[in-house]
């Protein structure tokens, strides 16, 4: 009905256009910022048109979201700005800490900054004396995140120097002399790329005469990231104070400075408010005559049109396949691409947070969430809401919490005894992370842990909003081809739960793939599915009839793809759910075949348990291979009776020569997908070994070989930790 709506008014707007009226009416909801995220960097916010002397209200509200960031810390005197590029909101987070301790520890004037909101090609106007922090993540293989890729391009991926404001400058290839930066990177080791994007805009902000304060920070995910941004958060607040002419050891934390306050509306103020958001992410935002762009800001609600169970044997295991709709939306998707997820926490999860904050008994109470600091206009999610729908929907209550925020809890603790399990949990790195981060114990059960069973706590509720991440999106590969399916995204995910090594007394699920198992559960009316989670959406607008249902989502496009050429060999190495990606491959090249293409051979590397119980798309490997010269599927099952455990790279070993035939000869790509930290880095040294046996190379001309492979994308990967 909305599209139709939209349509409509075009119409009108066309009419009134050709008989010279130029009047046309539009509803507030259509006044909002260009319907793509994605501007560029040069450009301005576009702006409505209006008839002439109409009120000017809206428009000015446009106006004030500025792009120019040096204007508005000119208006709101500051002189530090933290930039963050941000997948999963942990970059962000780690800004916004630095933010508030620069201000609460030596009294700066900060201010945090999202990539794509402001034009990053004024960087050559920001003040000698102001300082400019970035923190940045890397996300998959060396790319940007969605925020930050309009930064990358201008500044990275462009020219050499690249345009900025002024143009005239005294050294044309030091455009950013005056620019004073620091920079921390947040990345995981297990992959190749490793905090790439930190690096390469250290460099070239370096390169364009910018100076970098203190030393660049890194951190990994794989473990270790919270204490690397600690241990070097200290050493760069020593040399930020110093270019600012700060005394560092006068740095006082003094009394905490709420960064948000709270406000409870009464049942009769609530009558008055425009609306109350109960898990939406936003209005969506479009220009009249446009459809709204479904991203990371403002996932699609997308019925899913089918559910079902991949494993032959699952009592205990289970592995969902599901077909979203998106239909009409404009969504569009290559294969390899990513279909993000939004899901909500588990019920009991905040029932139990909630009860052990006493807030259990006005979690529908609604509250609104302003910010302190009247300069700061960017809150963590839309408001007025209710204290449910914040810790449901908004905020990460699953995520182990913080060693940093651990601590802070320490003088809220209601006897001795917890406020010295909070101080040590909080300052011991070995005591947090058996404790809190291996254990991968959610906020709720930590304070219970600490506190003791039925006892509970009061702690100001702004800072648990400031100190927890938002709720983010999860990420899977799309394993269908839009070619084959243009109107729908198949995912294909495992459902986790498991026993930590220490607390095996204990369960963790994971997020996003219990709240898609739910979602089965009612699609098929299989019963009950532990733990619960509601999935009924904002006022019950993701429930469709008896059994359907909606759920959040959007596409992230990724540089996993095919090789445009089609007839080129491909070889695809995806044990377990990493074959996801390869499903959409081979889809896409049989449709091909089709369309009367030439196609080259197409090898699939699997690998599974056993085969009578989760060899995933087993029946459709036949039917869809059939047209496709030299396609096979080469299997090795790890725990299938009465024969050896075999891997993967097992099988590559034995098709050596076939594997270099494809890559080597006849110049095919070679793509990974699954595991990092084991078998990606096997199936690496395997292929280097396979230079070395069948190409007769060295060891080192055989690891240059491989590395000048993944230089040219010929040897692709999109794996996990």
């Amino acid at each position: 009905m909305a599209d139709a709506a939209i349509d409509s008014l075009d119409i009108a707007i066309l009419g009134a256009v050709l008989v010279g009226s130029g009047i046309y009416w539009f509803k507030d909801k259509l006044l909002g910022s260009s319907s793509s995220p994605k501007t560029s960097i040069a450009k301005q916010p576009l702006v409505p048109m209006q008839k002439p002397n109409a009120p000017a209200l809206k428009i000015n509200k446009i106006a004030k979201k500025t792009r120019d960031f040096v204007e508005k810390m000119k208006e709101t005197d500051k002189t530090v700005i933290f930039f963050y590029g941000s997948q999963t909101g942990t970059a962000e987070d780690y800004a916004a800490r630095l933010a508030k301790e620069g201000t609460q520890r030596y009294n700066l004037k900060t201010m945090t900054a999202d990539l794509e909101d402001y034009d990053m090609n004024l960087l050559d106007t920001l003040p000698a004396d102001h300082l400019a922090v970035f923190v940045l993540a890397t996300y998959g293989e060396g790319e940007p995140t969605d925020n930050a890729v309009d930064f990358w391009e201008h500044l990275v991926s462009g020219e050499d120097v690249p345009e900025f404001s002024v143009g005239d400058y005294e050294d044309a290839d030091k455009p950013l002399s005056h620019l004073h930066f620091v920079m921390f990177g947040l990345g995981n080791k297990t992959y190749e790329h490793y905090n790439s994007v930190c690096r390469r805009v250290d460099e070239k902000l370096q390169a364009l005469g910018a100076t970098r304060i203190g030393e660049r920070g890194e951190g990994d995910d794989d473990g270790s990231l919270e204490e690397d941004f600690l241990s070097w958060k200290d050493d760069m607040w020593k040399a930020a104070c110093d270019f600012l002419g700060i005394d560092f050891l006068a740095g006082n934390s003094g009394p905490r400075q709420a960064t948000y306050k709270i406000q409870e509306h009464t049942p009769e103020e609530v009558e008055g408010l425009k609306k109350v958001y109960y898990g939406e992410h936003q209005e969506p935002k479009f220009m009249l005559g446009s459809r709204p762009t479904y991203d990371s800001k403002n996932p699609y609600s997308a019925p899913i049109a089918v559910s079902r169970e991949l494993f032959a044997v699952s009592a205990n295991r289970h592995c969902l396949h599901m077909e979203v709709d998106i239909s009409g939306s404009g969504i569009t998707y290559q294969a390899g691409d990513h279909i993000a997820v939004w899901p909500v926490n588990a019920e009991h999860e905040v029932n139990k947070l909630a009860t052990v904050l006493r807030i259990a008994d006005k979690l529908d109470t609604v509250l609104t969430v302003s910010n302190t600091d009247p300069a700061s206009t960017k809150l963590p999610f839309p408001v007025p809401t209710t204290y449910r729908t914040i810790l449901r929907n908004y905020v990460d209550i699953t995520a182990p919490p913080s060693r940093a925020f651990i601590g802070q809890l320490t003088p809220f603790a209601p006897t001795g005894a917890a406020s010295k399990l909070f101080a040590l949990w909080g300052q011991d790195k070995e005591a947090f992370r058996i404790n809190v981060a291996d254990a991968r114990r959610s906020l709720g059960t930590v304070l219970e842990k600490i506190l003791g069973v039925g006892q509970s706590m009061e702690i100001p509720f702004d800072l648990l909003i400031e100190s927890i991440p938002r709720l983010q999106a999860r990420y899977y590969s799309i394993s269908s081809s839009a070619k084959a399916h243009p109107t729908s995204i198949h995912l294909t995910a495992v459902v986790l739960d498991y026993k930590p090594d220490v607390a095996p007394e204990e369960t963790v699920y994971g997020l996003a793939t219990n709240f898609l198992h739910n979602c089965h559960g009612r699609i098929n009316q299989s019963g009950p599915v532990e733990p619960k989670y509601e999935i009924s959406g904002p006022n019950g607008l993701h429930l469709i009839g008896e059994t359907g249902v909606k759920i959040p989502i959007h596409v992230r496009h990724s540089n996993f793809k095919l090789p445009r050429n089609s007839a080129l060999p491909i070889i695809m190495i995806g044990p377990g759910t990493g074959v996801a990606p390869f499903r959409g491959f081979v889809q896409d090249r049989a449709q091909d075949v089709k369309n009367g293409k030439k196609v080259g051979a197409t090898v699939l590397f699997f690998g599974c348990r056993r085969e009578d119980e989760d060899y995933l798309y087993k029946d459709e490997w036949p039917e869809l291979m059939k047209d496709i010269e030299g396609a096979q599927v080469i299997t090795a099952f790890s725990r299938q009776p009465g024969v050896p455990k075999t891997y993967v790279q097992h099988r590559m070993n034995e098709h050596k020569e076939l594997i270099w035939d494809l890559i080597h000869k006849q110049g095919g790509y070679f793509y990974v997908c699954g595991d990092a930290k084991n078998m990606a880095r096997e199936v690496n040294h395997k292929l280097i070994e396979i230079a070395m046996s069948v190409g007769e190379m060295s060891e080192e001309k055989a690891m240059t070989y491989v590395k000048e492979l993944r230089g040219r994308g010929r040897y692709e990967e999109d794996v996990w930790s």
